[in-house]
């Protein structure tokens, strides 16, 4: 079982057995199981909604006994509450898989999901303190300017009113 904390500081508990999976299908109509297929991880890393939505329904008997709603849910849901959420359900999967090779599979396919992540991180911090994008933020504002201010000439047919 894995736990992670909201920005609201509640500690929520995160643990995936079948009675689980079968709540997150109902609620969210979404399949756990096709972390295995590969397409489940970049869709909870990309739609945080979705990643909060599945997580309530994995916390959701928690939340009842707290009496936190969805929405009480949702509002307490940022920044590293989110990432720490995604971690605890990505592991708590991992540790889920029947079979032991794809336990092993999907370990390594988040070890190198977290790696390409962390890469585009370091590319991105690379770009912002090189000033790499400051260039291309002020060519592309040269360009706009010099676009919008080269007005059209009246055509001799364009009639003044």
């Amino acid at each position: 079982m894995r736990s992670f904390k909201d920005n609201a500081g509640r500690q929520w508990s995160v643990e995936i057995n079948v009675a689980a999976l079968k709540r997150v299908r109902g609620l969210t109509g979404t399949d756990l199981m096709q972390v295995i297929e590969g397409t489940l991880i970049e869709r909870l890393i990309r739609d945080p909604v979705l990643l909060c939505d599945v997580v309530y329904a994995l916390c959701k008997p928690e939340a009842d006994t707290r009496s936190v709603s969805d929405e009480e849910f949702g509002k307490a849901m940022a920044g590293d509450a989110i990432e720490a959420a995604t971690t605890a359900v990505l592991e708590e999967l991992v540790g889920f898989c029947p079979s032991p090779r794809d336990r092993a599979n999907l370990g390594r396919v988040l070890q190198a999901t977290t790696k390409v992540m962390e890469r585009a991180r370091d590319l991105v911090e690379k770009k912002l303190d090189s000033g790499e994008l400051d260039r291309l933020a002020d060519r592309l504002l040269e360009t706009a300017g010099a676009s919008s201010t080269s007005a059209l000439e009246p055509s001799a047919s364009t009639r003044d009113p």
